[in-house]
């Protein structure tokens, strides 16, 4: 095409007179300026698009202009421009280029125009943090109301079965180990009365319960934002969206508060996020970049639930665990790579899926998904979806959430709507497993705020809002206390963090001689509706979500 019918045909003839008249002059020119002003014309007309990035991976080579860096998952190497402007941090620390070396992982942050902003850098000599501390107190505390006997087997201490997560972080639903126990260290051991201090508030989350997961210092969540169901990536050491991905639109409401309830898993480099009506997404985590998706309510011949999808998919090893309750399958393993089906398994009776999320255990050499499904509690093989046990004495009729929890051999669970909590036995032989009942107690009535285990004690919220301590194995109370409500908990460095759903967040010692308060405050902007997001403890940070927006609390002595 001509120059001049290009130049023509890119600009509004109506409102582009006066740049008209200049270019007929411009056109008298020699070729050789008039083909060099064509080319900042169309650049002008044509702008770019370009948004803020994010790239992680390991340092191939570095020096004061210039860093290559080998992608994480990609395996794709980059090269970036240093500008004497760029932010250095180092291990947490405040660094310079010159401490940047080959082998170190880094994550490098750029602005829109592609300019490298700050590095984030872990050096080799990083350290890793140490086991939380065991409380030994043993106290006689009163007995509860409980049903037949007690196990001979000692008490469970903490759970060893891992999900393929960092100890350090945070990257799924109740943490490394889903059992709702942070491996932070040096944190207040009180609070004042303002509470800890607020690093930072950001907005832009939308609707939704879906608290955060964190990995390579970067928080991901799911939210609402007016008819676009979303997931979001921010920056953990200050609070900025990093980018922002629609994957529904226009779904419909879901009762008691739009927006998701599920909370992303982070696992090499990818996102793995369940919607409300059952959109399961995996997302590239640098780039927000959906890799696939598919619903499987819609797959599995599953219906939507009264108050929506609420599950936090599970990624173990290949696989990615769910639970769509349908008639095509109660369980499914997918590929987490492509979204393949590998098994699913038809759990005999009539389990609807439901609002808990499944976790791991091994017995006896048989690992095992459990999950609490709408009409029961049960084990399935993880080899190959087999059903192995159940047990229905903990579930209630309307909704079953809080996850189970498995400690050496043990799994609890329990529900509200006056049900309670019951302790079973599991036993395994020839790649089977036996579920016993060991009790029921009326003590532990956990409706959907979680419970922890420390030290072979339990810690959780009895319906009607009754923090409770019980001993796991026998079920006896340790000790009870209104304290700040109904809410849900975490345990991070000898203190459970007990985030009310009206709002208020107290520090309590992880000890079972006596309920011991060390400060409570109250979150500011708050929405208005119940936090039922529970509260994450990373990176020597408090994370509180409530709806749009999420606050940044330091924690760190």
């Amino acid at each position: 095409m001509p120059i001049r019918s290009f130049l023509v045909t890119q600009v509004t003839l109506s409102h582009q007179l006066p740049f008209l008249r200049a270019l007929v002059k411009v056109l008298k020119m020699k070729h050789r300026i008039l083909g060099a002003l064509a080319a900042v014309v169309a650049t002008c007309l044509i702008p770019s698009v370009l948004v803020a990035g994010i790239f992680s991976g390991v340092v191939k080579s570095v020096s004061s202009s210039r860093i290559s860096v080998q992608g994480k998952s990609s395996k794709v190497n980059k090269s970036f421009r240093l500008p004497r402007s760029v932010k250095v941090s180092l291990d947490g620390k405040t660094s310079n280029v010159r401490r940047l070396k080959a082998g170190q992982q880094v994550t490098i942050f750029t602005s829109s125009s592609g300019l490298v902003t700050r590095i984030r850098a872990t050096s080799d000599s990083a350290p890793t943090p140490k086991p939380s501390p065991k409380t030994t107190p043993n106290p006689e505390p009163k007995p509860p109301k409980t049903t037949n006997t007690t196990p001979s087997s000692p008490s469970p201490r903490t759970n060893s079965n891992r999900t393929g997560s960092s100890q350090s972080e945070w990257s799924q639903f109740r943490g490394p180990n889903r059992d709702n126990i942070s491996t932070e260290r040096g944190l207040l051991k009180s609070w004042s009365n303002n509470g800890p201090r607020l690093a930072w508030t950001a907005r832009g989350m939308g609707k939704g319960y879906s608290t955060v997961s964190m990995a390579n210092g970067m928080l991901y969540t799911m939210g609402l934002l007016g008819s676009r169901e979303v997931v979001v990536a921010i920056q953990a050491d200050n609070g900025q969206i990093a980018w922002t991905k629609e994957y529904a639109s226009g779904r419909g409401k879901l009762n008691v508060g739009d927006g998701p309830r599920s909370t992303p898993a982070i696992v090499d480099g990818k996102v793995y996020t369940l919607g409300g009506h059952g959109d399961l997404i995996c997302l590239n985590a640098e780039s927000g970049d959906i890799l696939w998706q598919k619903n499987i309510l819609q797959e599995f011949q599953g219906s939507n639930i009264g108050w929506g999808i609420s599950e936090s998919v599970l990624v173990d090893g290949n696989k990615v665990i769910c639970t769509p309750g349908g008639s095509r399958g109660t369980m499914v393993a997918l590929d987490k790579d492509s979204g393949s089906l590998i098994w699913r398994s038809q759990v005999p009776g009539n389990h609807k899926a439901s609002y808990s999320s499944p976790i791991i255990a091994n017995v006896g050499g048989v690992k095992q998904y459990v999950t609490f499904t709408s009409s029961a509690v049960i084990g399935v093989r993880a080899s190959d979806g087999e059903p192995l046990w159940g047990n229905a004495s903990s579930a209630n009729g309307t909704a079953n959430c809080s996850a189970p929890l498995f400690f050496r051999d043990t799994v609890f669970s329990a529900s509200g709507y006056g049900t309670g909590g019951t302790l079973l036995s599991l036993r395994s032989s020839n790649s089977r497993t036996q579920a016993q009942q060991v009790y029921h107690t009326d003590d532990m009535k956990n409706h959907h705020g979680g419970m922890v285990v420390v030290d072979g004690y339990l810690y959780g919220s009895n319906d009607p809002g009754v923090m409770t301590c019980i001993e796991l194995r026998s079920g006896r109370i340790a000790w009870q206390n209104r304290s700040v409500g109904k809410g849900a908990v975490t345990f991070a460095d000898g203190h459970i963090y007990l985030r009310s759903e009206q709002g208020p967040i107290a520090l309590i010692e992880a000890n079972p001689s006596a309920y011991r308060e060390k400060g409570r405050f109250r979150q500011p902007n708050q929405s208005g509706d119940k936090t039922w997001a529970h509260p994450v403890i990373a990176g020597g940070k408090l994370f509180l979500r409530d709806h749009d927006v999420l606050l940044a609390y330091d924690v760190k002595q």
